[in-house]
């Protein structure tokens, strides 16, 4: 996935305008407006629309970089049956942190989350070695714990006195972990 952090400062060190690069990203999907509107989008954080891995190998070559060097790798769990605020005490303790020292401190850390946190972390590792990337000089630059709501199937009532029924709600939350290269 492409990092707007990255690709901004790639322009940057390049100094490379949005119409330069927009002449190379140009082709049969996006016109020039287009390709200029995407890439504006791109250095905001709004992926709209979703760059393909051609145009990010595209960019990488209009700035003389690796497709690496402009990338980042995410990983995400929908609807893991525990509340976010549960789940965000965990991730606390792995953000900026290696990866290998985030899997170090989620095998021993005694909270519920650990394990499924552990799981996402270690896809986001998995794709990023698909693209052939040190492994060793992967860290983790975000982690994103959301509320997802009432777990499905889970609403039920607790019978209380005088005849009132109280809700039992179960939560459940969104677990998004990014990785990126040092």
């Amino acid at each position: 996935m492409l990092s707007a952090e990255k690709l901004k400062e790639c322009c940057r060190e390049r100094q490379m305008d949005i119409g330069q690069m927009a002449d190379r990203l140009a082709g049969a999907r996006l016109n020039k407006k287009q390709a200029v509107a995407a890439i504006r989008n791109w250095q905001k954080g709004l992926f709209k629309p979703e760059p393909r891995a051609d145009d990010i190998n595209r960019l990488a070559s209009a700035l003389s970089v690796e497709v690496n060097d402009i990338a980042d790798w995410r990983s995400s769990y929908r609807y893991a049956p525990m509340s976010a605020r549960k789940a965000r005490l965990v991730t606390q303790l792995i953000v900026g942190r290696s990866a290998q020292d985030a899997m170090d401190i989620l095998k021993f850390t005694r909270k519920r989350a650990a394990t499924m946190i552990d799981k996402v972390l270690r896809s986001a590792v998995a794709d990023a070695d698909e693209r052939q990337v040190d492994v060793d000089k992967l860290y983790v630059c975000s982690a994103r714990v959301d509320d997802a709501g009432i777990r499905i199937g889970t609403k039920r009532w607790i019978p209380k006195d005088r005849g009132r029924a109280h809700p039992i709600h179960k939560k459940a939350c969104h677990i998004h972990i990014t990785v990126t290269q040092v």
